[in-house]
């Protein structure tokens, strides 16, 4: 945040002093830039590339950075009304509206301004992510022959093979996919099993941005709810029964949001039931590789337990290095194969060739075990330090589960029951998240995460995106001063 925050302020103040030079006059030197403002030459060349990027400025390589040439006159704006008669035409003869809604997502994606205290990210804090191991990896894999060319459509022989014994069981390295990035995974699982207008059984609450995929695809996400336990699969079965679905959509290990981890007594009991239903489990094992230092041994995904090809298994290297390191993997068993296979080749072709070899340099290398006990322990210690500080400043927040993986926390919100405390609904949900980010904390509300009405108000905070235990004992205290406030009379 420093970094980006030093990038702009940089430019902003450049931007002001262009003035001063005629067009294809020469700036200083980057040099005396570095000088002058105190800052370092990375931030130099990202202000320059920024104005550059704008049209301000031209870059020689060599003699350095001019004043570029009088803009050209901006075209009129066109007429763009029509497309609202079109989108909505072909909206009207779907049974399921393909409504494409990115905010459950964005709140996790889109950075915040300077100085607010990100509870609200899904990925690790730069001081967690292996910087240097990545460099090194995609360094020393731009180095391997072959490298630049094209790979094979399914992925790197290596790679899928390292996928499939991290999965475990039975699974080949012939039922591996590679591809880029989870989201993608879970997008080309749902189009290749269930066709437009189709139900598609969820975990109430789940991650929005399956949601977002599923109605974007013109499914219809059917709830089914979850205890501590994971989901429950009594409601599973009834679901099948009641809605004819052909796919369950789950996150068997440290559900998000509610960390829950699927009993030892269900897995068998889901795998049962869809099969009897001749139903797919999609399996998101998304966070296997952010699990807490005290967590004890993990189940295995559902996928190492399953002969029949009922589970689709979608995982992932992304959350546990960097937000840019999008390499991912799809495991199917029969005929599914061939279709998941054609799906992504028709949308993606194959993922780079560079960023596949790089997986297999981090992963083969002695940085990744290391990396992998670092943040384990780092987790840990911050899942510790929010839970203490939220009993501490918020006792009013319940607390019923602290997961012992994954990178947050899902505070339920009073309901007004039990005295003094006021009631929290969608709207003061919605009053309370505006509030934290003016007392400058970004945190996620809990309604974008149910596909129907949730049974109750919740947060969802974070405490991997942040810096340290320091950021995260200021931002509860943000919490509460926005708690406050929404709870005065009047307010909200």
């Amino acid at each position: 945040m420093q970094e980006r925050s030093s990038v702009g302020d940089l430019a902003e103040q450049l931007r002001r002093e262009l003035d001063r030079y005629s067009h294809g006059e020469k700036l200083p030197s980057s040099r005396a830039l570095v000088e002058r403002f105190r800052v370092s030459p990375v931030t130099v060349s990202r202000a320059l590339a920024q104005l550059a990027a704008e049209g301000l400025v031209v870059t020689r390589p060599g003699a350095g950075a001019f004043r570029a040439g009088p803009r050209a006159a901006a075209a009129p704006a066109g007429d763009t009304s029509w497309q609202e008669v079109s989108l909505s035409a072909d909206s009207a003869t779907e049974l399921v509206p393909r409504s494409v809604d990115a905010s459950g997502v964005l709140v996790s994606l889109a950075a915040p301004p300077p100085g607010v205290i990100e509870f609200n990210g899904g990925y690790l804090h730069p001081s967690l992510q292996p910087e240097r191991a990545m460099a090194a990896a995609l360094s020393r894999a731009g180095r391997r022959p072959g490298a630049w060319g094209r790979p094979p459509m399914e992925g790197l022989p290596e790679l899928r093979e390292w996928f499939a014994r991290s999965i475990g069981g039975a699974v080949t390295a012939a039922e591996v996919l590679v591809t880029s990035g989870g989201q993608l995974a879970l997008t080309t699982a749902l189009r290749a099993l269930a066709p437009p207008g189709a139900p598609v059984l969820v975990e109430s609450p789940t991650y929005p941005g399956m949601l977002a995929i599923a109605r974007a695809a013109g499914l219809r996400p059917v709830p089914v709810p979850v205890d501590p336990d994971g989901v429950r699969p009594g409601l599973l079965a009834d679901a099948f029964r009641a809605t004819g679905a052909r796919v369950f959509v789950c996150q068997p290990l440290f559900q998000n949001p509610t960390g829950a981890v699927l009993a030892p007594g269900r897995r068998a009991e889901v795998l049962r039931i869809a099969r009897e239903a001749g139903a797919f489990v999609v399996e998101d094992d998304f966070v296997r590789r952010l699990v807490h230092e005290d967590a004890g041994p993990l189940p295995r995904p559902l996928a190492a337990d399953d002969p029949d090809g009922v589970v689709v298994h979608v995982c992932s290297l992304t959350k546990a290095t960097s937000p840019s390191f999008r390499v991912s993997a799809l495991a199917a068993r029969g005929p599914v194969l061939e279709r998941l296979r054609a799906i992504q080749v028709v949308d993606t072709f194959f993922v780079p060739r560079p960023l596949q070899e790089a997986a297999l340099e981090l992963v083969g290398s002695p940085a990744w075990p290391r990396h992998l006990r670092a943040i384990s322990t780092q987790l840990r210690v911050r899942r510790d330090a929010m839970t203490a500080a939220l009993l501490g400043e918020l006792p009013e927040l319940s607390l019923p589960h602290i997961p012992t993986g994954g990178y947050h926390l899902w505070p339920r919100l009073p309901d007004g029951t039990g005295g003094a405390s006021p009631a929290f609904g969608s709207d003061q949900e919605a009053a309370l998240t505006a509030a934290a980010l003016r007392a400058g904390v970004a945190i996620t509300p809990g309604r974008p995460y149910f596909s129907a009405e949730p049974p109750a108000s919740h947060l969802r905070l974070s405490f991997a995106a942040v810096a340290g235990t320091g950021e995260i004992a200021e931002g509860v205290r943000r919490l509460r001063s926005a708690f406050e406030e929404v709870g005065r009379p009047g307010a909200a």
